[in-house]
């Protein structure tokens, strides 16, 4: 576990409010590994919206390339980079359509996507109509993908969450709930 303190704070306030949340930080641990068996996955592949990839080291190769139910990776150290740099690229083909699909039906627009590593969000919505995603909601299932962008689509319209946002995303998302709590429950065991 790492404490992150501010740069004029003490280390002794750090570790009385460690003691202080220590039964909360022990939950959390817990729903972390829950998750993380909940999805859990075979050693070798990596999770692509629901489906599972399996991962081929390729000597020479630079970059990471998908054939079918294979993704093909460089050999040895670069294998990290290489996959999270194809997810990024990944993340942004498969979310083009997706916001394109829903701002259309919402009949407003955004003025551009960026993909991101958040560390606590999956995705925000600017006031000048900016939409950022965490490329690691390919991690989870295609339904999950789908609920944040139309959550962010969504406050294209309404910026904040009252409820005429809630009201809004119900019309066009039905069944949002399910994804949304799968997402709650699951989302910190998204990782590589």
């Amino acid at each position: 576990m790492t404490v992150t303190l501010p740069q004029r704070s003490r280390e002794r306030e750090a570790a009385a409010a460690v003691r202080e949340l220590r039964p909360w930080i022990d939950r959390r641990l817990a729903e972390v590994q829950v998750a993380r068996a909940a999805i859990e996955r075979p050693p070798g592949t990596v999770p692509l919206l629901g489906e599972l990839l399996t991962l081929r080291e390729e000597p020479g190769r630079t970059r990471a390339h998908r054939r079918g139910g294979v993704l093909l990776v460089p050999a040895g150290d670069e294998v990290a980079p290489a996959v999270e740099r194809w997810y990024r690229r990944t993340a942004r083909a498969e979310l083009g359509p997706r916001v394109e699909e829903a701002t259309a039906a919402l009949g407003t627009e955004h003025s551009r996507i960026t993909i991101r590593d958040q560390r606590t969000r999956w995705g925000s919505c600017s006031p000048t109509g900016a939409l950022a995603f965490n490329w690691r909601l390919l991690l989870g299932p295609v339904e999950v993908l789908d609920y944040v962008v139309w959550h962010e689509a969504c406050h294209l319209v309404v910026f904040d969450h009252s409820r005429r946002f809630w009201e809004l995303l119900e019309r066009h998302r039905p069944g949002y709930r399910a994804p949304r709590r799968w997402l709650r429950d699951n989302g910190a065991a998204l990782r590589l």
